[in-house]
């Protein structure tokens, strides 16, 4: 594994449930209870609407930045509320990734292909 990605696995270890432990926090604080269901639509949905924009953009189209930060935004706090539904820790699953595309990465490099 190299130095790159080993660092980014151990940034991400421990700071991860910090943020995930207060986002639930402040949605079971201030909002209804939802299905985990609900939680994935709402993914979806905010992402469709990040990809609207992207659309937008890639046709030339003026769009500003502050709409795109806004949409990110949202997607990343849906994302947390989704796994929180699910009860799936976001930093364990994805440091187990990065370590599985460090993996093939190195050994795509090794064997001289793509990655």
């Amino acid at each position: 594994m190299v130095d790159e990605a080993k660092e980014l696995i151990d940034t991400i270890h421990g700071k991860g449930t910090d943020i995930q432990d207060a986002f639930r926090a402040y949605q079971d604080t201030h909002f209804i209870k939802r299905t985990p269901e609900f939680f994935c639509l709402e993914l979806c949905g905010e992402a469709g609407e990040l990809a609207n924009l992207e659309k937008k953009l890639w046709k030339g189209k003026d769009i500003p930045l502050e709409d795109v930060e806004s949409e990110i935004a949202d997607v990343y706090i849906a994302l947390h509320n989704y796994a929180n539904a699910r009860g799936i820790s976001l930093e364990k699953v994805v440091r187990e990734k990065l370590a599985k595309i460090e993996q093939k990465r190195s050994k795509h490099q090794q064997d001289g292909t793509i990655y």
